[in-house]
């Protein structure tokens, strides 16, 4: 018999404990909304896929099972967080064959994965204003690498300056049987970061039973500097959409 040693448990699990508070409250507080956002964003350049569709910064998982239903390209998703992994990899449990069949979920960053000419379609979504800028720029020659030429990488744009005022919006409440779920998102201005700290809290009772608060930040940058340094990798600025908070680039041919 054949023994194969399992790579370090902790290699592909350095980002863990990101999202590990978030991750209990996302899908009932905010993927509703998002869901309808993803498919009003996306849609139509997923149904277009020929090669396949990468997922960049999968989280839960909206824009990967809005490409399963919407194409019949192979899905890329690409998720380091195990928080927000793990209901990802258990939503697609609960899909048939005809879609699991079609999805690979790698568990670490982009320029980890050695993804090759596997996409014509890569969406960012929710991701970019997460990544410090370094981060940020090195993440485009690896979307680079994992589209074939000619492919299109659409981009959710980052807030392009720091808020002037500490903001409050209000997340939308639910009610899951006995306990209702509510939060609050919070952001202000720190240094050259904007600090987003989601507040949420469980009620039932007539009383609050927990309360959690999770902090990311957030990095600013206009549109203008994202298609420069797009272009620094071989992709080519495409016509505002109808949404301009999403920027669309084509990687130029070889």
């Amino acid at each position: 018999m054949t023994v194969v040693n399992p790579p370090p448990v902790d290699a592909p699990e350095r980002h863990q404990d990101a999202y590990a508070i978030s991750a209990e409250f996302y899908d009932v507080l905010q993927a509703e909304r998002d869901e309808a956002r993803v498919r009003s964003l996306y849609r139509d350049d997923v149904r277009g896929a020929r090669t396949g569709v990468l997922d960049v910064g999968a989280g839960t998982g909206r824009v990967t099972l809005m490409s399963l239903v919407e194409s019949r390209v192979p899905v890329h998703a690409v998720e380091p967080a195990r928080s927000m992994r793990t209901p990802l990899m258990t939503r697609l449990a609960s899909l048939g064959a005809e879609f699991t069949t079609r999805v690979t979920v790698h568990p670490q960053a982009l320029d980890e994965t050695g993804l090759c000419a596997v996409a014509d379609v890569a969406v960012c979504h929710n991701t970019v204003a997460c990544l410090h800028p370094a981060a940020r720029r090195a993440l485009w020659p690896a979307v680079a690498e994992a589209l074939v030429p000619t492919g299109v990488l659409l981009v959710q744009l980052p807030p392009a300056r720091l808020p002037r005022r500490t903001t409050t919006h209000a997340l939308p409440t639910r009610t899951v049987g006995r306990h209702e779920y509510g939060g609050r998102l919070v952001t202000s201005a720190e240094g050259d970061r904007i600090r987003a700290r989601f507040d949420y809290w469980v009620c039932g009772d007539g009383r609050v039973l927990r309360r959690h608060d999770e902090t990311f930040w957030m990095w600013p940058a206009s549109r203008g500097r994202l298609i420069a340094e797009l272009e620094e990798e071989g992709f080519i600025a495409l016509p505002v959409r109808p949404e301009p908070s999403v920027l669309a680039v084509r990687l130029a041919p070889p």
